[in-house]
C-alpha cells in the first residue's frame, strides 16, 4: 500500500506502521486516518500477520490534531474528520491481534487517545503525554472519553482532561496505562521483542481475550460468563489448543500457527 502518510513495513508475522508526518510531529491528516484505517483492515485478514506495532517517525509520536489547520474547517468537515478517526479507532478494536504502541517524544491529545486504543503500550523513560483539547477549547475525541476514565477511574481522567499537564511516562506506568516503559534507545527493539512473542502466541485466543477484555467494559458479569461459555466452547476445537495440550503432555514449548 502506498501512502506519504505511513510507512509500513512486515516484518516475519509482525506489520509495522510507522505514523510519517515528522515535519508535523505526526499530527493526523485525512491521508493518514484513511491509510492506517486500511493496513489494519488488511492486516486483520492477513493470517500471515499475527501482531502489529504503531509507531511515529521522527522526534514524537504523535501530535495528534493538526493544530496549523484548525479555525480552517467548518463544522460540516469537522464532523467528517472525526467520523474518520472513529472509524480508524473501531477497526483498532475490532482487529483480532495484539496491536502494540510504541511511543516516544510526546503523545498529545488524540495522538495520545490513539495509543490508548492500542492493546498495550510500550514508552520510552523519557516521554511524555498530554491531553492538550482543552487548551483550545475542546473537548477529547479519538475514544479519549471512553479509554482514560477505565483506566485511571473518572476523577483523575478529568484532572488531567480538566489541566492538560504533561504527563510523565513513568507517572503512566505507575498508573498501569502504560505497560513497559524502557529507555529510548531500545523501543524500536524492545517493542519488536514484545511483538514477536505475541505473533508466536496463539493468535486466535489472542483475539477472543481482546474482545471479551473490550466487551466486559460494557456488559454484565452474566454477559461475559455467557460470552466466555460459548467462546470456550469454541476454542477446544482449534489447533492451537490441540498443540498446547500436546506441547504441555511432551514438555516442550509450542509451536503456536494462530489456527
Amino acid at each position: 500500500m502506498t501512502n506519504a502518510h505511513l510507512l509500513i513495513k512486515q516484518q516475519g508475522a509482525v506489520l509495522s506502521i510507522t505514523l510519517n508526518r515528522p515535519d508535523s510531529l505526526n499530527a493526523f491528516s485525512p491521508d493518514m486516518i484513511l491509510g492506517l484505517t486500511t493496513a489494519l483492515s488488511d492486516a486483520h485478514q492477513n493470517p500471515e500477520i499475527r501482531a502489529i506495532v504503531l509507531s511515529g517517525a521522527g522526534r514524537s509520536f504523535s501530535a495528534g490534531g493538526d493544530v496549523k489547520s484548525m479555525g480552517m474547517a467548518n463544522s460540516v468537515e469537522v464532523y467528517e474528520h472525526i467520523g474518520r478517526l472513529n472509524e480508524c479507532i473501531l477497526t483498532m478494536k475490532a482487529t483480532e491481534k495484539p496491536i502494540i504502541a510504541a511511543v516516544h517524544g510526546f503523545a498529545a491529545g488524540a495522538g495520545f487517545n490513539l495509543a490508548l486504543a492500542c492493546d498495550l503500550i510500550v514508552a520510552a523513560d523519557d516521554s511524555k503525554f498530554a491531553l492538550s483539547f482543552s487548551q483550545v477549547g475542546l473537548i477529547s475525541d479519538g475514544g479519549g472519553s471512553y479509554f482514560l476514565p477505565r483506566l485511571v477511574g473518572p476523577h483523575l481522567a478529568k484532572q488531567f482532561f480538566f489541566s492538560a499537564e504533561p504527563i510523565p511516562a513513568e507517572r503512566l506506568h505507575q498508573l498501569g496505562v502504560v505497560n513497559y516503559l524502557v529507555p529510548l534507545e531500545q523501543l524500536e527493539q524492545e517493542t519488536l521483542k514484545i511483538a514477536e512473542e505475541f505473533a508466536s502466541g496463539p493468535g486466535r485466543a489472542y483475539g477472543m481475550i481482546k474482545k471479551l477484555v473490550d466487551h466486559s467494559l460494557s456488559s454484565t458479569l452474566e454477559e461475559i460468563l455467557e460470552q466466555e461459555r460459548i467462546t470456550q466452547t469454541m476454542m477446544v476445537t482449534t489447533a492451537d489448543h490441540k498443540e498446547g495440550l500436546a506441547a504441555f503432555k511432551e514438555k516442550r514449548k509450542p509451536n503456536f500457527t494462530g489456527r
